[in-house]
């Protein structure tokens, strides 16, 4: 494999493993993006603040690990994988992620990191639920079409 990077796997896993817990222990939430997007939006909820200063967080971590940790992210040689999609394909994409996650009543990480950690029996049957939509899509999307 070209991209098999496990030292920053294993370091990226283990600090979103450590933000997770952390969240859950300091503040008694669960690290669920989709769930903590949606408590943004009605700004009036009074732990507003620590929401959006998570959203904010993310974006600007991956830019600052990018520019900070680049020799151990990528190698000089590498590039970030591109989309070979077209803009409708994404935004439908993104769409359908947007109806499963409501479907779920959460998203990837809230269900996989958090949920599967804690032995939670609806996160359990929905990371099966979305691994095998996703094996699937990815088998007729390079075997079939």
């Amino acid at each position: 494999m070209e991209s098999f990077t496990p030292v920053s796997a294993t370091l990226g896993g283990g600090l979103i493993g450590l933000a997770a817990g952390l969240l859950w222990v300091v503040n008694g939430r669960i690290a669920g993006i989709s769930g903590i997007f949606g408590g943004v939006l009605p700004r009036a909820r009074p732990d507003w603040a620590w929401r959006a200063l998570f959203l904010i967080g993310l974006p600007v971590g991956a830019v600052a690990g990018i520019l900070l940790g680049s020799g151990l992210i990528l190698d000089a040689a590498d590039e970030f994988p591109a989309i070979r999609a077209s803009e409708a394909t994404v935004a439908v994409a993104g769409l359908l992620v947007g109806i499963g996650s409501a479907l779920a009543r959460g998203c990837t990480s809230g269900h996989g990191v958090c949920g599967l950690a804690r032995l939670s029996r609806r996160s359990i049957i929905a990371v099966g639920v979305f691994m095998t939509t996703a094996a699937l899509t990815v088998f007729i999307e390079r075997h079939v079409l």
